[in-house]
């Protein structure tokens, strides 16, 4: 039985079911600019491939690439074979830096087509791989650890200015991952290396897509890092990407999915016996999900089950991306559970506090807990509080932080601020930030 084959019965899928999922995984991977032109799969053509009585057609590099993206494996261990005409190479090599002899330039392509958000860099386009005199093109772990240092880079960098500037290099980072995958030579461990590093790209790209505002894309990066993480049985990515699922359905004004992903993420954390960081996080997730539907009830029991996890106190196993959870931080995602449920003194209160505690090195949630803390202050009727909590905000985006929610922040302050314009200041104030967010 050939390979694709059993992989599709190991599935439990009919071969009508599994066309329909390779004609719509082929149509993400078109709109996400991983494949020039989505192929059109068929049942006849399935069958072809599965069939043992003659050796199946060759398929399109596009439908190669699907077929290869889709199984998580070179198409060859799929059952396909070029035939022998096809064996000679058809577009430059594309050697790894580390591979490049002196004499060769670093990047070779065959096509001088222009560099877009809507597809690959070129030199991502249909390649055979490697330099060496075998025709390899063998992955060094120190390449796997130089990309997976980006990651854990643009991370820290989005803390700090926001993600409107990291989705494409994060982009750039996950496409040359995927290749790495699909037309490299790694042993077992390197591959879940490669795997892992792949789900983390995915759903931080999905993060940084949030951050700028591209919120379509931004669904579709979580969608695809959960499917990964289900897919492989990593239950550390589906507990991270399911808390950004749900800090984002908050902010589409779709509570009850937000609980619906802060609850499955919890279910995932107990899997893996996560720490109560990461606990901690996911609760304050489904309190924020209550607090939009306007139910106090849950509301405050998640947060109080927030407070009593992070309380706790850290743990060396605490992963890199829970641990900006730190006493500012929560206590502005209460301030801000507060102001969703109309608690307008409270939560001015605990945002008040949140951002005399942030530091430099998470200048964006400072920015973004300084505009919550303008809207509950004028919500609450102190519009001079108001005025320095968005003066402040202001600041912190002249300063360099690109971060569309945040401006998003700071036009809801703005139209909060409207029947005080005729205060003393505010008119100002109102000309300054139309500036920043028309």
């Amino acid at each position: 039985m050939r390979a694709l084959k059993r992989l599709r019965r190991s599935a439990n899928l009919t071969q009508e079911a599994m066309v329909d999922a390779l004609n719509a995984f082929a149509r993400r991977l078109h709109a996400d600019g991983r494949i020039a032109k989505p192929p059109t799969f068929s049942v006849r053509q399935l069958s072809k491939w599965e069939s043992e009585k003659a050796p199946p057609p060759w398929p399109h590099p596009d439908t190669r690439a699907v077929l290869a993206i889709y199984w998580k494996r070179p198409v060859e261990e799929l059952g396909l074979r070029p035939a022998a005409a096809d064996d000679a190479p058809t577009a430059i090599s594309v050697p790894m830096i580390s591979q490049a002899p002196p004499s060769v330039p670093v990047l070779a392509t065959a096509s001088s087509s222009p560099l877009t958000d809507e597809a690959p860099p070129p030199w991502l386009a249909e390649t055979t791989t490697g330099t060496n005199r075998s025709g390899e093109w063998r992955i060094a772990p120190e390449e796997v650890d130089f990309l997976s240092a980006a990651a854990d880079d643009n991370y820290a960098i989005d803390q700090q200015f926001g993600g409107n500037r990291l989705w494409r290099p994060t982009r750039a980072h996950l496409l040359w991952t995927h290749h790495m995958i699909d037309r490299g030579i790694y042993d077992d461990p390197l591959g879940q290396q490669l795997h892992a590093l792949a789900g983390k790209l995915t759903t931080s790209l999905g993060w940084f897509c949030y951050d700028a505002g591209l919120q379509a894309q931004a669904r579709q990066y979580f969608s695809e890092a959960l499917n990964a993480a289900n897919y492989t049985g990593d239950d550390m990515l589906a507990s991270r990407t399911l808390s950004n699922m749900a800090r984002q359905a908050v902010d589409l004004n779709k509570g009850r999915e937000a609980v619906r992903f802060a609850k499955l993420g919890q279910r995932h954390a107990e899997l893996w016996n996560a720490p109560s960081l990461v606990t901690a996080l996911l609760a304050i997730r489904e309190a924020q999900g209550h607090a939009r539907l306007g139910d106090v009830f849950n509301c405050e029991a998640a947060i109080r089950r927030s407070w009593q996890e992070w309380e706790r106190g850290n743990n060396e196993r605490d992963p890199d991306w829970a641990l900006f959870l730190n006493l500012a931080e929560l206590t502005c995602l209460e301030g801000m559970c507060r102001l969703d449920l109309g608690q307008a003194a409270r939560a001015q209160t605990l945002l008040a506090q949140s951002e005399a505690l942030q530091d430099v090195a998470h200048s964006r949630n400072r920015g973004m807990c300084l505009g919550r803390l303008s809207v509950a202050a004028v919500a609450n009727g102190d519009v001079d509080h108001g005025m320095s909590a968005a003066s402040k905000a202001l600041q912190l985006v002249e300063s360099g932080i690109s971060s569309t929610r945040t401006a998003g922040q700071l036009k809801i302050v703005h139209d909060g601020m409207l029947p005080h314009r005729r205060a003393r200041g505010v008119g100002d104030l109102l000309e300054q930030i139309r500036a920043h967010v028309a």
